[in-house]
């Protein structure tokens, strides 16, 4: 079951998120961080398949603080239009935001959550683990994580990156790797956004592995 409610931040802002509900009980929450284009259909099905192997899954517009209801493609005007909202974003309004969807998360769900996040919500993922104290954090192709390499995450850490990606090169995730090394970091043959199949990128054999990767990283983590 999924449905779209409303969350308030710690600054009083009130942001859009979409919730897709598991089927009985929850075994843990998961904070689904969207990429540059919104909360749109890939975000709502990353979230959708994570509620269908038990999790309670919350994706917050980011969004919302510039304008509500953002869905966007992934080409053309909508690429345009995403990297007008990628620079209007505010990195600490939107860690509030991810945090509003944690305390939702633990809050309705009762259990240990986490986060996973793609592209900037990959970086997202990364400094929730590091300010923000979920139980777990997943990230996948996150852009510029190597200016936040010094800071230390509080939780277990995954990370997943394609060796085709022309925007993140090795060297700038061997700053996360050499100051981290108990992050689990994962190279694919693909290029940027190779989860999504809704980009030309899409990879599905390596979104494949990916997804297995998370999924029982996510498991171990919040039900131990």
């Amino acid at each position: 079951m999924s449905e779209t409610i409303q969350i308030q931040a710690s600054d009083g802002h009130t942001l859009d998120a979409y919730v897709a509900r598991p089927a009985g009980e929850p075994i843990g929450g998961l904070v689904v961080i969207q990429e540059i284009f919104g909360v749109n259909q890939h975000i709502r099905d990353v979230a959708d398949s994570y509620a269908k192997h038990g999790f309670l899954a919350i994706a917050p517009a980011l969004f919302d603080r510039t304008e509500k209801n953002v869905q966007l493609g992934y080409e053309g005007e909508d690429r345009v239009r995403a990297m007008w909202f990628y620079k209007k974003l505010d990195m600490g309004d939107a860690m509030k935001d991810v945090e509003a969807g944690l305390q939702w998360a633990r809050m309705n769900g009762g259990k240990k959550t986490g986060v996973i996040g793609y592209c900037l919500g990959g970086t997202l993922a990364w400094l929730s683990a590091t300010r923000l104290k979920p139980d777990v954090a997943v990230g996948y192709y996150a852009g510029g994580i190597d200016k936040f390499a010094a800071e230390m995450p509080e939780c277990p850490v995954m990370l997943h990156f394609g060796s085709l990606d022309a925007h993140i090169t090795k060297e700038m995730v061997d700053k996360v790797a050499n100051a981290h090394p108990d992050v689990q970091i994962f190279w694919y043959e693909a290029g940027h956004g190779f989860n999504c199949n809704m980009r030309i990128s899409y990879e599905p054999l390596s979104a494949q592995l990916a997804h297995e990767r998370s999924l029982v990283f996510l498991r171990q983590c919040v039900i131990a």
